[in-house]
């Protein structure tokens, strides 16, 4: 199963900005808002609409990198030869187990092994092809990854600004004169603490989500070197 499946289950992350911070307590309020008069008591306030996920700033700790480059951790022959990777069925087919990070090394370094000797005369062309293989997976999981992150980012983004929003119309509630503490205002509350308990949980993940892409980096290095040293 590819690792895009982690991402369908929405363990994503959250924006730098936004991990940092916590959703603010009822009364409190923000510069950069505006507050229009409403016919209850209190203020209603609008915020701007969230980003987009292409305005959201990357929002993992790691630097954000794009595809591998072969060049950088490849040095064997001329990667042209392996285009048509995926033509060859049994090769294509040990390409993805050899991309998956559940495949060991030592099983993966045996199964390289193996289908090195299979070769024959032809090894390094079909090594050269094995290893074409397994980068375009990898390149295409992370890819997914990184859009799935910043898309994440954005809907954090989003359920931040709800939380101020939420937080506001519970704090003019409080404030307003002759005004109790009533069933409406309470029911607010609790959808305040539901969503700042998801907020806090998504954030949480954080640190997990965002070590993939560098982990499927690692991933690569290591089998293109175990590819290259059958050649």
């Amino acid at each position: 199963m590819r690792l895009m499946l982690l991402l369908t289950a929405a363990v994503m992350t959250a924006g730098s900005a936004i991990a940092q911070e916590p959703p603010r307590a009822p009364g409190a309020s923000d510069a950069g808002t505006t507050s229009t008069p409403s016919d209850t008591a209190g203020t209603t306030t609008t915020y701007a609409p969230a980003p987009s996920a292409a305005d959201v700033p990357w929002p993992c700790a790691q630097r954000k990198v794009g595809s591998i480059s072969a060049g950088t951790i490849w040095s064997g022959p001329d990667l042209a030869q392996g285009a048509d990777w995926d033509q060859d069925m049994k090769l294509a087919a040990l390409a993805q187990k050899l991309a998956s990070r559940r495949t060991d090394l030592t099983e993966a370094e045996q199964a390289i092994a193996d289908f090195a000797k299979d070769a024959g005369a032809d090894k390094d062309k079909q090594l050269t092809k094995l290893f074409v293989g397994v980068l375009d997976i990898i390149n295409d999981d992370r890819n997914k990854i990184l859009h799935g992150i910043t898309r994440y980012a954005a809907g954090q983004q989003r359920l931040a600004e709800r939380l101020r929003e939420e937080s506001d119309a519970i704090s003019s509630g409080q404030d307003a004169p002759n005004l109790t503490f009533n069933a409406n205002t309470s029911g607010k509350a609790k959808e305040f603490e539901w969503d700042q308990r998801i907020f806090s949980e998504r954030r949480q993940a954080l640190s997990y989500v965002c070590e993939t892409p560098t982990l499927l980096e690692r991933r690569a290095f290591d089998i293109a070197r175990r590819i290259q040293a059958q050649l």
